[in-house]
């Protein structure tokens, strides 16, 4: 039995999850805070190391497997969903969070979501969204403004940003929550809720990038604008209200839990449990069927 199975629950603390791996991002990039916040909320939920595991594709945000001791897999563009969805239907006892950034989650993943939305496969999808694609060099993301100048937009952008938090209410998805790194204990409290939650859970974290980001969405200026949910009484069980406060995406910062779904559907994985545990006696039937021709045969 290893030393961590030997502690107690809820004997973690958020060292416990940091990696000797130095993260390499950007002085000043929110996605520092972003990790913290997930030390801190795997801390609170009490999971030793070995029992989680972290799921990421490609880009800036997709290093943050390396930085925790938690088992990782640091896959291939756009492709984490996938993975990380075979890995809790392979072993549903393991607490399975996916890492990615609004490229990597809503252009070439961006197929994926709407089908670990639709299974609800229990785990906790957390996007950090620059509006740039940053470790590439400053191109144009799909959450990027309209009228924005990149790398790959000299003139402006002609195109509509996507949503994220339109995109998966929209699509069905049973906890959606937003939150900033320029608040750390409201990122890690939403962080920790979702992950609670039973079912799938995405939170959009607005994790600035100094680098090739603009003025007015780095930290400081988040933390002038953002407005938590629960200042404006709002009730997350209202999935039209919910709806209605995503609609300012881009324009208002609101942090917290948009909607919650006060009776989720069941999950997949523990559907397919039910299915397996039903099919059982009719696979008995047929080995027993089996075996009585094998008596018989000569």
């Amino acid at each position: 039995m290893s030393v961590l199975t030997a502690q107690p629950v809820n004997q973690f603390v958020a060292k416990d999850y940091k990696s000797d791996l130095k993260p390499i991002w950007c002085p000043g990039c929110g996605d520092f805070g972003v990790v913290q916040a997930i030390y801190r909320a795997l801390a609170n939920i009490g999971r030793a190391p070995h029992e989680i595991a972290f799921v990421s594709g490609i880009g800036c945000s997709s290093r943050i497997p390396g930085y925790t001791t938690a088992y990782g897999f640091n896959s291939v563009h756009g492709r984490a969903l996938p993975i990380a969805q075979g890995i809790k239907l392979a072993n549903p006892d393991l607490l399975v969070l996916c890492a990615g950034g609004d490229g990597d989650g809503f252009s070439i993943g961006g197929g994926h979501v709407a089908h670990v939305v639709r299974r609800n496969i229990d785990l906790t999808y957390i996007v950090m969204d620059n509006q740039i694609y940053g470790l590439t060099k400053g191109q144009l993301s799909p959450t990027s403004r309209r009228g924005l100048i990149t790398a790959s937009s000299a003139l402006g952008s002609m195109e509509g940003p996507v949503n994220p938090l339109m995109y998966v209410l929209g699509y069905g998805a049973s906890f959606v929550a937003q939150g900033t790194p320029a608040d750390m204990a409201g990122l890690a409290s939403i962080i920790e809720e979702a992950i609670r939650f039973p079912g799938f859970a995405f939170v959009n974290v607005q994790s600035p990038c100094v680098t090739y980001g603009q003025e007015d969405q780095l930290l400081k200026a988040q933390k002038a604008m953002m407005q938590p949910l629960a200042s404006l009484n709002h009730d997350p069980a209202n999935r039209l209200a919910a709806l209605d406060l995503a609609q300012a995406y881009g324009e208002k910062l609101y942090t917290g839990v948009f909607y919650r779904n006060p009776d989720p559907p069941p999950t997949f994985e523990a559907l397919v449990r039910l299915r397996q545990e039903q099919q059982r006696p009719l696979a008995k039937s047929r080995a027993d069927v089996l075996n009585v021709f094998r008596l018989k045969t000569p």
